[in-house]
This record gives structure tokens, C-alpha cells and sequence, in this order.
């Protein structure tokens, strides 16, 4: 569990290497394209403040955007009690709680870190879970939390929104950049892979960010298993929402990948850019291994 650890820790810096050298590509090509190299040092500083905004303040924006609100143990004695006995038997801080009014079985966590952690599950999910299901669907929001998912996904959340936001505007200069731009020493070659540059940054970007969200899921699984000593429990449960899974109401695609499961709409193309494995990879993953937790 504690290599889990170090290697999300690991895989925080490779993250954000990999979308600085995105974010510092679209500076450089920018900058070629106006002659003016202090350009791209403006658009690494830019991006970096917007992600540093957003990885303290997108806790509270996922919460905001999901409509979930917090209560206190007299409010859901259920909810409340299960995840601080998994907060004890785990040694880590009691996140807040929340709950969101929706239909639709979900949960999720969020934070910077198990000091400031947040778990909300929406009231379809305690409605049809027993409660051995529901512990092991917060012992696995609880797995984000320990092992600092939740970290890796407030960073890539918030610089995949810079290169998005940044590749925009971007491309907006090239078209729209009027007699600002040095027509006169614009290389065309240059335009050219900038535009590509551009349109494909926000697509690594996701893929990265997708590929990061899938394993977690994966290790989340593991690590509730591991903490309740029951991975048929959440197997049961995953099974369950396989019955009884329905879109949430409130839809963001950008806190997608919070979810215990995909929140979205299914479809083809939600489907292909899930930031979630299949629930059946998952329930065998589960049984496969068993004997090992």
C-alpha cells in the first residue's frame, strides 16, 4: 500500500511534467509565430496560476457543481458512522460528509490531502446499497483518499483546463490576431504545426488524464478491498449499480472522474473517453483476486 503511495506521488510530478511541457509547446509556438519569446513565458506563468487556483479551490467547485451538501452524524447516523469507523480503522482524519439529492447511485472524494478530504454519496446509493455494500463503496473513497488519489486529480483537473482554455485562445490568435502578428516573419511550416500542436494538446492532455483515472479506479478497488476484508462486498455492490445505474442529474464532464462510477450519460463517445473501467473489469478484477486481500 505504501508503494501505491509513493507512486502516485511519483506519478503527480510525471503529470504535471508531461502538461507543462504541453502548456510550455503552445507558449513556444505561440511565441514563433509573434516573434516575441517572453509570449511563451507569459502563457507558462498564466497556466500555472489557473492551476494553482484551481487545485484549492476545485474541492469546493466539485461540490458546488454536484449540489451536495455537508451534514453532521445526527443528520445520517448511517453514513456518518461508517465513514469514520473506516476513517479510524484506517488512521486517517474524518473527511467531511456529504450528501447529494439525486436518484442516480454515485459517490465520490475529493481533496488535496487526507487533512482536507471530502466524501460525498448521493442518496440513490443508500438507498439500494445494504451496508455492507455502502461500507465497501466508502472504504473505496476512501482508498482515493489515502493513497492521494485525490491530489492527482485536483492537479490534472485543474492544468488540463489551463491547455484547454489556453489552446482556445491560442487558436483564436492565430486567426484572429489582426496586425498584431509579424505577418512578415511568420513561417508558414511554423502556423502549420502550431495548429496541430494546438488542437492536439487537449487531447493528450484527456488521454492522460484518463489513463491516470482508470488505474485509480483500479487501486481504489484494491484498497477497500484491503481495508474491509470483503472484496465481495464491493463486488456486490458494483454489481448492483450494473442493475440500478442511471445518469446523475447534474452532469459536468470535467468531475467525471471523481465518481465511484461514470456519472455521464452513456453513448458511444462518453463510453470511449470513460474516465471509469467497465463495472465488469472491475467485479473480475475483484474475484480474480480474492485470495490476495
Amino acid at each position: 500500500m505504501y508503494s501505491a503511495i509513493a507512486a502516485n506521488k511519483r506519478n503527480t510530478l510525471l503529470i504535471m511534467a508531461v502538461f507543462v511541457g504541453l502548456i510550455g509547446a503552445i507558449g513556444w509556438v505561440v511565441s514563433q509565430y509573434y516573434g516575441n519569446i517572453s509570449v511563451s513565458y507569459w502563457v507558462i506563468g498564466v497556466a500555472f496560476v489557473y492551476a494553482f487556483i484551481q487545485y484549492f479551490l476545485a474541492s469546493k467547485l466539485a461540490v458546488a457543481m454536484s449540489g451536495a451538501q455537508e451534514i453532521q452524524k445526527k443528520d445520517n447516523t448511517r453514513l456518518y458512522r461508517i465513514v469514520e469507523n473506516l476513517a479510524i480503522t484506517t488512521g486517517i482524519p474524518t473527511p467531511k460528509v456529504y450528501i447529494i439529492d439525486d436518484p442516480a447511485p454515485n459517490a465520490f472524494a475529493t481533496g488535496r490531502d487526507p487533512k482536507h478530504a471530502i466524501v460525498a454519496a448521493t442518496t440513490g446509493i443508500l438507498d439500494i446499497m445494504n451496508d455492507r455494500e455502502l461500507e465497501s463503496v466508502m472504504a473505496h473513497e476512501l482508498g482515493h483518499v489515502r493513497n492521494y488519489d485525490i491530489r492527482v486529480s485536483m492537479i490534472a483537473f485543474g492544468l488540463v483546463s489551463a491547455i484547454g482554455i489556453l489552446s482556445d485562445i491560442a487558436m483564436r490568435m492565430f486567426f484572429f490576431g489582426g496586425d498584431d502578428r509579424r505577418d512578415n516573419n511568420s513561417n508558414p511550416i511554423v502556423l502549420v504545426i502550431g495548429i496541430v500542436l494546438i488542437i492536439l494538446a487537449p487531447i493528450i492532455a484527456a488521454i492522460v488524464q484518463l489513463a491516470v483515472s482508470r488505474q485509480r479506479e483500479y487501486l481504489a478497488d484494491a484498497t477497500g478491498a484491503m481495508t474491509t476484508r470483503d472484496p465481495e462486498g464491493l463486488a456486490s455492490a458494483l454489481e448492483k449499480l450494473e442493475q440500478y445505474g442511471r445518469p446523475m442529474r447534474r452532469q459536468n464532464s470535467s468531475m467525471a472522474h471523481l465518481f465511484f462510477s461514470n456519472p455521464l450519460k452513456k453513448g458511444f463517445f462518453n463510453n470511449l473517453f470513460s474516465t471509469h473501467p467497465p463495472l465488469e473489469a472491475r467485479i473480475a478484477r475483484l474475484r480474480n483476486n480474492a485470495n490476495k486481500f
